[in-house]
């Protein structure tokens, strides 16, 4: 297994101030009534995946392994760009977990060998009254040993930036899962329709 990068594993010197920002998310949205159900969809991770984010930006490296390329991050004039690397699985009710493996913080090299993030997501269909729906959460949370000069900045301030720029990450994922993970959905569905009408139709035999 990819072992994070943990800045608990580097050695520490007394100026250096390790910090953690966390941020969750949760969803909870009624699916499009369809012939195929929804769990068939998301039994398919590679599609799931490319759905939560642009396409450019992610690489299938396995079977229920990604490779996901962010967009680049500022924090207190620090321009930064990870890399993680997540597996993506389906459970035979549908249900899709999430895990990150390892992260890469690209361009700081100070930053990436002290950085750990964990990222852990679940997205579940259930029914109630007749009606699917989606049920998510993610949670977050990245470890970091400052760089100076921002270890002289106090922990507070830097802990308050760092937890509001992790949730703006999830509330985008979020906005694209209520979205273009629907639309996704509806479209495979029925190109599912159409396909299995056109089998049909050429198997059916001429009155």
């Amino acid at each position: 297994m990819i072992r994070h990068n943990n800045p608990r594993h580097q050695p520490l010197s007394l100026n250096m101030q390790i910090v953690k920002f966390t941020a969750d998310r949760s969803v909870d949205i009624a699916v499009p009534q369809h012939a195929i159900p929804i769990q068939h969809y998301l039994r398919q991770p590679h599609r799931l995946v490319r759905s939560l984010v642009d396409s450019n930006r992610i690489k299938q490296i396995g079977d229920d392994e990604f490779c996901l390329t962010m967009r680049t991050l500022s924090f207190f004039g620090f321009e930064l760009q990870p890399t993680v690397f997540l597996r993506v699985w389906a459970e035979a009710d549908g249900t899709v977990q999430i895990v990150s493996t390892n992260c890469e913080i690209r361009g700081i090299d100070y930053i990436n060998e002290r950085f750990s993030l964990d990222l852990v997501g679940k997205l579940s269909p259930y029914q109630k009254q007749g009606q699917t729906y989606l049920a998510g959460r993610a949670d977050l949370e990245v470890q970091v040993v400052l760089p100076p000069p921002l270890s002289f900045t106090p922990k507070a301030i830097v802990e308050a930036a760092g937890n509001s720029l992790l949730k703006s990450i999830l509330i985008a994922f979020k906005q694209r899962l209520m979205h273009q993970l629907l639309a996704d959905y509806v479209v495979w569905a029925n190109a599912g329709i159409e396909s299995e009408y056109a089998q049909n139709s050429y198997l059916k035999p001429n009155s």
